[in-house]
């Protein structure tokens, strides 16, 4: 807990990090790989490229400073956090580089407004969050059984084009055996050496059920847009995977994971590549043989953008109580049958054998955002919506 001497300086910085957290973000990232070039290996440099990490960390040092006394939004925030750590392979160690180097950007933006006790408050707040991530981090190493950024060799055994932009690769060990067990909605972290020599990691949701024999990625080729750059890494894996191929991959890691074993509904809603956690928890659940009211609600740009289409098939199949909706933007003629137009907006109708559900959301920020809007408004609790966040918006929670 944040000591009373430090409680006013924190809650005085937050009109100070709304008006200058860009800039000491900037400063810190400058500042801290300048020092240690080595940490660029643990960082998105198309985000770092676009100032979206730098955003995303100006929003989070606001949105940690507004609640920092209340433990019940901040815990299911620390837990995501934690768990990419953990993907990444985070130590201890690097708690101290990055305490030092944001408290030094505090102070240099801040010149003397950054007075002794202001940088004591926030040198007390920092190692708060610090110490709860470490503990949870050394808690998931230990239940994972894994060294921090421990990585094993995997073979490409089958490449599966699922729609336009989105490719699987189905991933064995050397000697044929599936990688092991994870729960559906888990994530790996994949390294990759890019021209040049930079070694980076991207987190990828396994796309399909533990019970097969491998473990699958699903994985879009992100394309240049006016906003950013192409995606560097995606690309690569488009490019250059193939069956024999092989990739370093991580420990699965994410609380993105819905009960299987289950009484309640579960609503799964995804847009764009946020399926394909959706698609292993459906395929799960077939394989389970589950008899509970799942509602299954995919939306697309295009119809091109839609994936698994054989496997939604094979899943109302297997699921006695599947209800699966399909939206796209833009809808074709001649387009299949049972495609609405537009964005997804689910109506009373849709969501009345849902009411008392678990719904699990996955795609774009925009997206997310908009249908736990919607959700709200149709009177679904807070506590029954589930979000899983990649990248620089790992706090948009604390946000809403």
């Amino acid at each position: 807990m944040l000591s009373t001497s430090a409680r006013p300086y924190i809650a005085a910085s937050v009109p100070v990090l709304r008006e200058h957290g860009p800039s000491i973000t900037r400063r810190f990232y400058a500042d801290l790989f300048a020092a240690e070039p080595g940490l660029l290996d643990l960082f998105n440099m198309g985000n770092q490229a676009s100032g979206a990490q730098q955003g995303a960390l100006a929003s989070a040092l606001f949105a940690y400073a507004a609640n920092i006394d209340d433990a019940a939004a901040l815990a299911p925030v620390i837990e995501r956090i934690a768990h990419k750590h953990a993907s990444l392979g985070i130590q201890p160690a690097q708690y101290w580089t990055v305490g030092r180097y944001l408290l030094g950007a505090i102070q240099s933006v801040l010149g003397s407004a950054a007075t002794p006790a202001l940088l004591s408050a926030w040198d007390e707040a920092y190692w708060l969050l610090a110490s709860t991530l470490i503990a949870t981090e050394a808690r998931l190493y230990m239940g994972a059984g894994d060294r921090a950024g421990e990585l094993c060799t995997l073979v490409v055994t089958k490449v599966e084009r699922e729609s336009e932009h989105v490719v699987s690769y189905c991933l064995q060990t050397p000697d044929g055996k599936s990688p092991g067990n994870f729960a559906p909605g888990q994530y790996v972290s994949v390294a990759v050496t890019l021209p040049g020599g930079r070694r980076q990691l991207r987190q990828y949701s396994l796309s399909d059920s533990p019970s097969r024999p491998s473990w699958r990625i699903s994985v879009l080729r992100e394309l240049a847009r006016e906003e950013r750059p192409a995606g560097t890494v995606s690309c690569l894996l488009h490019e250059t995977l193939a069956v024999g191929s092989t990739l370093q991959v991580g420990t699965p890691f994410g609380n993105f994971t819905p009960a299987l074993l289950r009484e309640r509904p579960l609503a799964l809603l995804a847009a764009g590549v946020g399926v394909t956690p959706m698609i292993a928890v459906l395929n799960a659940l077939v394989d389970g043989g589950s008899k509970v009211p799942v509602l299954f609600a995919q939306a697309a740009r295009d119809v091109a953008g839609l994936s698994f289409g054989g496997e939604l098939e094979r899943a109302a199949g297997g699921l006695p109580n599947l209800h699966s909706l399909t939206f796209c933007e833009s809808v074709p003629e001649g387009a299949p049958a049972g495609i609405t137009s537009g964005t997804m907006l689910l109506s009373d109708e849709q969501l009345a054998p849902f009411a008392d559900a678990d719904f699990y959301l996955c795609g774009p920020l925009a997206f997310m955002r908009a249908q736990w809007q919607s959700l709200i408004a149709h009177g679904v609790s807070p506590t029954r919506i589930h979000r899983e966040v990649f990248g620089p918006d790992l706090l948009e929670h604390l946000l809403d």
